[in-house]
């Protein structure tokens, strides 16, 4: 079976700004794997790359057996992406939210009803984004990166905002699932059971490391 991630030499820069430089990093199908590292150290940057919302400025990254530069039109109904903003609209009720996005992925609007009861929000299905809390909304931005049972799963601080319990949805969420996950916390990590990916400055910490890390 193919790696769902093969990405050799990445490379990054804003500008003048080295942000990643020669990243290599390899994620089989199935694999959870939590980038870790301070402010800046570049796991956002990691994770747009990934979710195809950035191109690289060298290097050569395989996303699910595709290249993920020539071929991101062919990648993008297979990728789940959350980024820090939710990406929901504010005066759409929970539910109106879900179906807007269940059209855009060509899904049958019930979906919709499928994924608030996956995420403990049907309570909430009526009620505008805007009035829920941070950590419903982030309940419902999950929700919306579900919809079409994305084949590989990248979130940036999923746990941002989450209770107890929202944690312990997430855990139930990513099982059988390739997940690759932006965090400052190494105890989600643990919960996870992920390997763990540690950056500093643009640079994997240890390049010996595509071992587990626990």
């Amino acid at each position: 079976m193919k790696p769902a991630i093969e990405a050799r030499g990445l490379t990054q820069r804003f500008g003048r700004q080295l942000v990643l430089l020669d990243i290599d990093l390899q994620v089989a199908a199935g694999e959870r794997v939590a980038l870790l590292g301070d402010n800046g150290a570049g796991k956002t940057t990691l994770l747009r790359l990934l979710a195809t919302v950035a191109r690289p400025a060298a290097g050569e990254l395989r996303l699910l057996g595709l290249d993920a530069v020539r071929q991101r039109s062919a990648l993008r109904s297979r990728l789940g992406w959350l980024a820090h903003e939710p990406g929901l609209y504010p005066a759409l009720s929970a539910r109106e939210n879900l179906e807007f996005f269940c059209t855009l992925h060509g899904l049958p609007r019930g979906r919709a009803v499928e994924c608030l009861e996956q995420l403990g929000l049907t309570d909430d299905a009526l009620r505008p984004a805007a009035e829920l809390s941070r950590g419903r909304r982030q309940r419902l931005a999950l929700a919306r990166t579900l919809l079409h049972d994305p084949e590989l799963w990248l979130l940036d601080e999923p746990d941002s905002s989450l209770d107890a319990a929202g944690r312990d949805l997430l855990g139930r969420l990513v099982s059988g699932r390739t997940l690759v996950f932006a965090t400052h916390d190494r105890g989600l990590a643990d919960e996870l059971d992920a390997r763990v990916v540690e950056l500093r400055a643009g640079r994997v910490l240890d390049r010996g490391a595509l071992q587990v890390v626990r």
